[in-house]
């Protein structure tokens, strides 16, 4: 059962974060560069979700946020989140350049970065029901080709889970929904609490991440590219995945600084 009809009714007022990220010293807020896209991507606790993506190299990654997303209540806080009468999910906000990363590459680490099969839950994060849970695997797309690549990759990377035989669930649990699904009063995605920013980069920071990798790549782009979508083919080569790809607390155990690759 979701949250909507017992929502909690939240607050017009938005969250203030610090004006610039702690590592990049890019803008934590838009507006953005007009090359610029955005991807919003929720695949557990979202302190050691969000050092994977602002790590990656390149030079794509703009900006990263961690936040509240696919919820029924504005603004959210924590606590709220917790109580499991938001509806939201943990999830990090990636802001990317698409000439120097691609999308396929944001969702190769994605999938891999996580186990995807559990629901409600990852690793020790529990949440309370799965349309409910702060923990849940999920995906907002913003055009119809982010789309497209994300229910393409899901299809590919479940099949290559169980090929494995590897996900604790017997699927994908993974939700993908549209960021124009939430209007009025309701935005796709709320920025957490500052001090959940950037969060394991801090000093004084709680080394943690029940993130559950399963050491399953993602099969190639080509194996399972949608039609005329060739384009977004990844930008990170595979001597890339075979030295840094995602293994259980790798987020805890690396620096902070992006990847040089």
């Amino acid at each position: 059962m979701g949250a909507a009809g017992r929502a909690l009714k939240g607050r017009s007022e938005k969250m203030e974060v610090s004006p610039s990220h702690f590592v990049l010293k890019t803008p934590m807020e838009g507006p953005w560069p007009a090359n610029m896209k955005v991807c919003v991507l929720a695949n557990g606790c979202f302190w050691g979700s969000e050092k994977g993506f602002w790590r990656l190299p390149g030079g794509g990654v703009h900006s990263t946020a961690v936040g509240y997303a696919a919820g029924q209540t504005a603004n959210p806080t924590y606590e709220e989140c917790c109580s499991g009468r938001t509806g939201a999910t943990e999830a990090v906000q990636v802001v990317y350049d698409p000439e120097k990363i691609s999308t396929v590459d944001l969702l190769r680490w994605f999938w891999e970065s996580h186990d995807p099969t559990q629901g409600d839950r990852q690793g020790n994060d529990r949440g309370t029901q799965y349309r409910d849970s702060q923990y849940r695997s999920a995906l907002i797309y913003f055009d119809s080709e982010q789309e497209q690549l994300m229910r393409a990759s899901k299809d590919a990377y479940e099949k290559a889970l169980k090929a494995a035989g590897k996900g604790e669930g017997s699927g994908i649990t993974t939700e993908i929904v549209a960021a124009s699904d939430f209007q009025g009063s309701l935005a796709p995605f709320y920025y957490a609490e500052d001090y959940h920013q950037q969060y394991l980069a801090k000093p004084g920071a709680r080394p943690y991440c029940s993130a559950q990798p399963q050491q399953v790549p993602l099969p190639p782009f080509e194996d399972w590219a949608p039609k005329a979508l060739e384009h977004h083919a990844p930008k990170l080569p595979e001597e890339f995945w075979r030295q840094h790809a995602p293994k259980p607390h790798c987020v805890i155990r690396s620096p902070h600084e992006p990847i040089k690759f």
